[in-house]
């Protein structure tokens, strides 16, 4: 599978060339450079491979049975070194660290996660792979600006699975989860255990991303071009191409591909030069129903794969973690050919959970209902004026950027396509798991491992059309698509559609409903005071949230959702007539609206669904009156 990468090769040499429209001089590394960052070459495999500290609940609370975790977590500048011989790169993370701590949750718990902003632009927060209500998913103009805070809430009753959380700030999330805005969060399964696969100190994340340094050893923005970010130095867990001590073991390696523009084929080779077998056993949304063997993985920006790879073979030798990129590309792009070493000691000193991997991983992936008839066409291309647009829409075009509004519970056939620009297009559907139908258009196909499990992002390379399924549900609200390059995103590439309110589902249901406006006032940000965050003002937050049970009824709305589909079909969009062109926001279908909103445009969108004269129940009071926003100019 040396070649899997032909056509993505080609789009990042196009990014990396001389372009006919003048986008990118010959020698780009990112934002419009000139030179690169100083020779690290001396340092190559040199530094440890950091591993991010555990995510630590301040408290624990039980509501109706239910098991809730309350954390926090700031934002704030910080400073590490990079370059021994240079000064310290200044950063901007959470918990002063980068990434963030990385968040260990036993499915079904649920968690409530207070971020209080203290850096130095405005701020939103995304649970990737997430069953989030739209009040918390992290809406790109749902921010918090600094000096402000605000309650995430999240169900925790996904597969296992290795999620992440980032930046989504409208207009700056390039910058701020390049500057250490993104960290690792994984949803375990108790029941996984009994698999046999490497656990502890044998598993471990793998966050990649690469940047640009200045000549004093801070790094240099990614700011300033509009195409894509490329950066000339290959970090992992924030490391630029660190080293790892191994036993000749199996171990489990999550790998996260948390880069602004940057794909990667990832290999492993030998002291020899040959490439290694290993076996993908995961990807975003959680296990295979097998293992899938391979000699490569090829990851794009937002997407995560699981590998169990056995170094037994290999004691008192090096395995070195490589990227598999055209010849012209790694002299443009000194060393991104590497990625890090494993150094791999000569005993084990532990043998549990060492064996073969099961064959069978998971019997109960929740695949979509099958079907043919493709419900919505998505181009993805450039637009003017700098933008990045889908069917020719961005975020920007408020009126129109609602896009499909699948109801409740239903499953849609969607076709993504590629139809121009450089640089590729990694799609991400919030809120939904996706089937990778079919990919057509390109050099590859579609991947065994891309089709052995479901995902939430989906790789477009120029000229591709990819189909995917996807469940919509369980939850009704407004949520965003985009692709995740994020300088694409940044520049608009991101739209929106509505799951529309399923309102046969009854009054047992209608409590879990009142969620999908994304910029809800009752859940919109604070402004810092002391007072908020006493330990006493903390829980009594946290219950008031819990106490919703927001997400108490997972299992069954899915179950009704069903149920009403098998009986009632399924007829398309709740907008009679409506294709994939851009409308104004309508719909003959239902959704959430209060009487205390100012609407914003999301907000609009849903309050049309609701018919005349029906009123949603009130929830309980929220401990803290919700302030006016007063916003910022972070440019002054």
């Amino acid at each position: 599978m040396a070649t899997t990468l032909n056509m993505l090769a080609l789009s990042l040499a196009a990014a990396s060339s001389v372009s006919a429209q003048g986008f990118i001089g010959p020698r780009w590394r990112g934002a419009g450079r000139s030179a690169g960052s100083p020779d690290y070459s001396d340092y190559l495999y040199q530094s440890p491979l950091p591993i991010p500290p555990v995510a630590q609940p301040d408290f624990t609370e039980t509501v109706d049975g239910r098991q809730v975790e309350f954390y926090t977590m700031t934002i704030e500048p910080f400073t590490q070194q990079v370059y021994p011989n240079l000064g310290a790169a200044h950063l901007i993370g959470y918990n002063g660290t980068a990434p963030g701590p990385s968040f260990y949750i036993k499915k079904d718990t649920e968690t409530i996660i207070r971020y209080l902003n203290n850096g130095e632009k405005s701020s939103a927060v995304h649970l990737h792979g997430s069953y989030t209500h739209a009040a918390w998913d992290g809406w790109a103009a749902d921010e918090m600006e600094v000096g402000e805070w605000k309650d995430y809430y999240y169900p925790n009753t996904e597969s296992a699975r290795p999620m992440w959380y980032h930046d989504h700030a409208e207009g700056h999330t390039a910058s701020n989860a390049y500057f250490g805005q993104a960290g690792v969060y994984i949803i375990y399964d108790p029941e996984e255990d009994k698999l046999g696969l490497p656990s502890g100190d044998y598993d471990i994340p793998l966050a990649l991303s690469d940047k640009t340094y200045q000549s004093n050893g801070d790094l240099a923005s990614p700011g300033g071009n509009p195409i894509n970010f490329f950066g000339d130095t290959i970090h992992v867990n924030e490391q630029p191409w660190p080293y790892l001590s191994v036993e000749p073991r199996k171990y489990r390696l999550r790998f996260f591909d948390m880069s602004i523009s940057r794909p990667y084929d990832l290999y492993f080779q030998d002291p020899d030069g040959n490439w290694i077998d290993f076996e993908v056993i995961a990807s975003d949304s959680g296990l295979f129903g097998g293992p899938v063997k391979t000699n490569d993985v090829v990851i794009s920006m937002g997407e995560r794969y699981e590998v169990v790879f056995d170094f037994s073979g290999f004691a008192g030798k090096n395995i070195t973690l490589k990227n598999n990129m055209q010849q012209d590309q790694i002299s443009e792009f000194d060393n991104t050919d590497k990625v890090m070493r494993f150094v791999v000691g000569e005993e084990v000193s532990d043998d549990s959970n060492n064996g073969q991997v099961p064959s069978t991983l998971n019997d109960n992936i929740q695949w979509p209902a099958q079907k043919d008839t493709v419900d919505h066409s998505f181009n993805f291309q450039m637009g003017g004026d700098d933008t990045w647009t889908i069917n020719g829409v961005s975020f920007n075009d408020v009126n129109n950027r609602i896009l499909a509004r699948p109801p409740q519970g239903s499953v849609q056939l969607w076709e993504l396509r590629h139809t121009g620009g450089p640089g590729v297009h990694p799609v991400h559907i919030h809120l939904v798991n996706l089937q990778v139908v079919s990919r057509t258009g390109g050099s590859r196909g579609l991947l065994p491992y891309e089709a052995a499990g479901l995902k939430d992002v989906v790789l477009l390379e120029p000229g591709e059309t990819v189909r995917v399924l996807a469940f919509f549900g369980p939850w009704n609200g407004v949520y965003m698509f985009h692709c995740h390059n994020l300088v694409h995103e940044d520049h608009a590439m991101l739209d929106a559609f509505n799951v529309t309110k399923l309102n046969e589902l009854g009054y047992d249901f209608s409590d879990v409903q009142q969620y999908g406006d994304p910029e809800d006032p009752r859940f919109s940000a604070q402004e810092y005071s002391d007072e908020a965050f006493t330990p006493d003002a903390e829980r009594s937050a946290a219950l008031s949230l819990a106490s919703m049970g927001a997400y108490a009824p997972m299992t069954s709305i899915i179950a009704a959702e069903e149920a009403y589909y098998s009986t009632a079909g399924y007829n398309g969009d709740s907008s009679a007539g409506h294709t994939t062109k851009t409308v104004a926001p309508s719909s003959s279908g239902y959704g959430f609206a209060t009487s205390t909103a100012t609407a914003s445009t999301a907000a609009t969108e849903v309050q049309k669904d609701l018919p005349f004269g029906f009123a949603l129940p009130t929830p309980p009071p929220l401990p803290f009156a919700r302030a006016a926003r007063h916003p910022r100019d972070f440019n002054a």
